[in-house]
């Protein structure tokens, strides 16, 4: 992956921040918050915003599930990148199916959208992008102040639907959402790009064990707190739907299968069959951008057929 320096695309390849082998995720480095009364100079307004997301990834694919589950489709616009990541980084192509033209700056590749907001921004290009049409800037590029700001300040904006994030569940939202970035969503890339042994063993330990521990809360609830998805579910969906497609053999997360777990398993297909989720999950991009962009992980670019995964098959968690 490479990035921006002062504002311009280098040849220059990112370090992810490693110590001991272990891949460190850097922070993302816009945060502003889109408000319903506008404090901050973000007023949440119907066709205001739009979202820059890639459909291969789990980050993004948070807030087009939080859009899709608010009713915003109409209110917040989206443009889709190619899933590959090449040289350049994301690119705005519409050959490969669901993917789009950057519907409102034009550009080729969203390195260009970071320039626009930030001259000279440095660091990496990443998904989900916020962007403000009106003051002509990105708002925010961290998914989980993003579903936050789309579940809670768009009610003005026609949102309607579950409160993703009820003040009763806050605390034990948290909780959760902490041990499941730890060791899940980003657990698995932990394993993915370790470089030694120990830290790649380290990772995958963790990561099944949180598993093994969902997998037990699952057996005596049907969402992980209660009767009723919340934001914390979601955030565990978008790496359950790709675990084994490609989490298992790309990133050797492989002591089990997603399917070998009887309720985690379940549980993703109850979510896959919420009304309009199946939409927001496609395998092709999912697949071709893991194991097309990874060369050191997979120096021939061939892209697995399977597994044959059945996400609409009954999941008796009714």
């Amino acid at each position: 992956m490479n990035q921006m320096v002062n504002g311009e695309w280098t040849a220059e390849p990112f370090q992810p921040r490693l110590r001991d082998g272990a891949y460190a995720r850097p922070d993302s480095q816009f945060r502003d918050t889109v408000t319903a009364d506008g404090r901050g100079g973000f007023a949440a307004e119907a066709g205001r915003y739009h979202l820059y997301v890639s459909l291969a990834c789990p980050w993004a694919h948070r807030t087009l599930i939080v859009r899709r589950l608010k009713g915003l489709e109409e209110a917040v616009s989206v443009s889709v990148v190619h899933p590959y990541m090449g040289e350049r980084g994301w690119q705005f192509d519409p050959t490969f199916p669901g993917s789009t033209v950057d519907h409102v700056n034009g550009v080729d590749y969203l390195y260009d959208v970071y320039r626009l907001a930030r001259p000279d921004y440095s660091g990496i290009i990443t998904v989900p992008v916020l962007w403000d049409r009106e003051r002509r800037t990105i708002v925010n590029n961290e998914s989980s102040e993003i579903i936050r700001m789309l579940n809670a300040e768009f009610g003005g904006c026609g949102a309607h639907g579950p409160d993703l994030y009820p003040q009763p569940l806050r605390a034990e939202i948290d909780a959760l959402n902490e041990r499941v970035y730890a060791d899940v969503n980003n657990g698995v890339y932990r394993a993915g790009f370790a470089t030694r042994q120990a830290s790649y063993a380290r990772a995958v330990t963790a990561l099944f064990a949180t598993l093994d521990e969902l997998e037990q809360r699952l057996a005596g609830s049907r969402y992980l707190l209660g009767a009723q998805p919340t934001e914390a579910d979601w955030r565990l969906f978008t790496t359950l739907v790709r675990f084994d497609a490609v989490y298992y053999g790309h990133f050797k997360c492989n002591l089990k299968r997603l399917v070998d777990y009887p309720n985690l398993w379940a549980y993703t297909r109850d979510l896959y069959q919420q009304p309009g989720i199946a939409a927001t999950v496609d395998l092709a991009q999912i697949k071709h951008h893991y194991y097309a962009s990874h060369p050191r992980l997979n120096p021939s670019g061939i892209v697995p057929l399977g597994p044959g995964l059945d996400f609409l098959a009954a999941h008796g968690r009714g």
